[in-house]
């Protein structure tokens, strides 16, 4: 089994509807994030994704939320924009654009601060 992860950043604005506390109120945060593609076969050269398309699909996936007021896209409109449905909404995005015959979206994890992360994932079978 091989396993790819790349790491990045985003800057957004969200408040958390419902919440008790200073979260209710409009803050930002700077979002680090963490994707991880596994897949069992290499391709013909010996990789299992190109680390450029992975990037490329991650800069497309976090263009719809950076620098964004959250709670104003349609994408969180029935959901807070919580770490935990970002972290949906980018597995969902990703598992789009990078799943493919050799390696799929693992798992894909969002950092509100740099000690506090949320992952998403779903059970289902590796390529």
């Amino acid at each position: 089994m091989f396993e790819l992860s790349v790491k990045t950043h985003f800057s957004a604005a969200h408040r958390l509807v419902g919440h008790e506390g200073d979260c209710a109120d409009l803050h930002g945060h700077n979002w680090d994030v963490e994707i991880f593609i596994r897949g069992e076969n290499l391709n013909d050269i010996g990789i299992l994704m190109d680390f450029r398309e992975v990037k490329d699909a991650v800069k497309s996936a976090l263009s719809e939320i950076d620098h964004k007021d959250l709670n104003k896209l349609p994408a969180f409109g029935s959901n807070n924009p919580t770490s935990e449905n970002i972290a949906r909404f980018l597995y969902e995005r990703l598992s789009g654009a990078v799943n493919c015959d050799t390696c799929a979206i693992h798992k894909v994890t969002v950092y509100e601060t740099p000690g506090s992360g949320m992952s998403y994932w779903e059970e289902k079978p590796v390529v």
